[in-house]
């Protein structure tokens, strides 16, 4: 039974729990260790992200609550680390590489925000050729490791949100095999693991976690370890099916882990 979860956010980003309301939640549910997970400063879009301000506050925050309920959970205090965030301005305890944007020339194009935006960008940039984008995408996530020196790779195949309402792609065409399998292989060097995300399913968006099926039975074949990860925005979402999870690690015999810090 996996009884950590290192993926959450608080009213410190785009949150709607507080910190110690989120570690509450976490003791209540059982959990032997929690990390919040705060996103990462990103100058050209602050919508969603912690303000470059009240990164020490968090971080101190977070340590005041490894200290207050020492005994009763750990607490890990992390950061969502943006591909096109600079490093955390203070130390924290760990970070997930996440690739949240496609940059061309001055424009970062968010890939999670609804498909419409990768129509646009695919006939912007790439002649309308969607399969273009998504090649685009994974050469950037399979470099995230090296950019952001994470200690977990986050939503893999994020760029497939929106699918099972509106399937912009046919994720069984050999270009989005091939682009997925590239940026998979160079991250599976590392050594670093993929987390097994709810997030999208919690908030209504997926019925499945990220990364898909057929990605995590790849990532068994190359024995890639995986972390569970809830992604929770809420208190009430933390560690969400994560029993679910565990079954689908267990059909495919991927290796789950935890963080060791």
């Amino acid at each position: 039974m996996v009884t950590t979860d290192f993926h959450m956010h608080t009213t410190f980003c785009d949150g709607h729990s507080s910190p110690e309301e989120m570690v509450l939640s976490a003791i209540n549910k059982g959990l032997a260790a929690v990390g919040l997970s705060g996103h990462s400063y990103t100058w050209f879009d602050q919508s969603y992200c912690m303000k470059k301000q009240d990164v020490p506050a968090y971080v101190a925050e977070v340590t005041w609550l490894k200290q207050a309920y020492a005994g009763k959970i750990g607490v890990l205090c992390g950061i969502e680390q943006d591909y096109y965030s600079a490093p955390p301005p203070v130390p924290v305890d760990y970070l997930i590489g996440s690739v949240h944007y496609l940059k061309f020339g001055d424009e970062y194009m968010p890939v999670d925000e609804g498909n419409e935006n990768h129509r646009r960008a695919a006939e912007k940039y790439f002649g309308g050729d969607l399969y273009a984008l998504a090649e685009e995408y994974y050469r950037t996530v399979g470099d995230v490791v090296h950019k952001t020196n994470c200690d977990i790779i986050g939503h893999f195949d994020i760029i497939t949100k929106y699918y099972d309402k509106d399937p912009e792609l046919d994720v069984t065409h050999p270009r989005y095999r091939a682009a997925w399998q590239a940026a998979a292989d160079r991250l599976i060097g590392t050594g670093v693991p993929f987390e097994m995300n709810t997030g999208a399913i919690s908030r209504g968006v997926r019925k499945k976690p990220y990364p898909s099926e057929e990605i995590l039975a790849y990532l068994a074949e190359k024995s890639a370890p995986v972390i569970l990860s809830s992604d929770a925005h809420h208190a009430d979402y933390i560690a969400f099916q994560f029993d679910e999870c565990e079954a689908i690690a267990k059909k495919f015999g991927l290796k789950t882990v935890t963080l060791a810090k």
